[in-house]
């Protein structure tokens, strides 16, 4: 790989509006390049610098190191918060995507508005899917790009397992009560 080739890749990351995938980057320095040993060469020179090369999914971009973003965070905008239901909403198609919302109303237990899916949709983090081939075909959705680089993930197998979201406390206190009290009972019960 040249330095020529490893300037010229940079220049299209660092000129794109998105993140890109090796088939754009050749489409920009030629379909025969070595665009991957480039992306390899500018990863190792930007690691430790104030910004980064990342890998979202299939994409590449710059961006802020993370470890600087908070310099950065004054002159961001706070945008609104999403209700409970939108969290779950989003959750449930992270996790289990593409799926439709009779089953997101399934797992959840109750009906969602429009306007739910409809606001993660304006924020870029959903996305229809198709439409799954049964009786009625239903519109499914699933996560998008912008949903793996809001939330720094190279792809969906980074989201948190079950184990880590115990570790970080994120499970709600009172189901891990109870399963402690259910799993005492039957302890004592013997």
């Amino acid at each position: 790989m040249s330095d020529a080739l490893a300037r010229a890749v940079e220049a299209v990351l660092f000129a794109a509006e998105a993140p890109l995938s090796i088939e754009e980057l050749r489409a920009h320095v030629g379909a025969q390049a070595d665009v991957r040993g480039a992306l390899a060469a500018l990863e190792r020179f930007y690691a430790g610098r104030g910004i980064e090369l990342v890998r979202r999914g299939e994409r590449w971009h710059f961006q802020t190191a993370a470890d600087l973003a908070h310099l950065l965070r004054r002159d961001r905008e706070d945008s609104r918060k999403l209700s409970r239901a939108g969290i779950e909403t989003l959750a449930i198609i992270a996790y289990h995507e593409p799926v439709t919302r009779a089953e997101i109303e399934a797992i959840r237990g109750v009906q969602i508005s429009k306007g739910t899916i409809d606001v993660l949709m304006e924020a870029g983090w959903v996305r229809p899917a198709g439409r799954r081939e049964v009786p009625g075909r239903p519109l499914m959705y699933a996560t998008t790009q912008g949903f793996l680089s809001h939330f720094g993930l190279a792809s969906r197998r980074d989201l948190p397992g079950i184990d880590d979201l115990k570790a970080a406390g994120l499970l709600d206190p009172v189901d891990l009560a109870l399963e402690a009290e259910t799993s005492e009972t039957v302890t004592d019960g013997e």
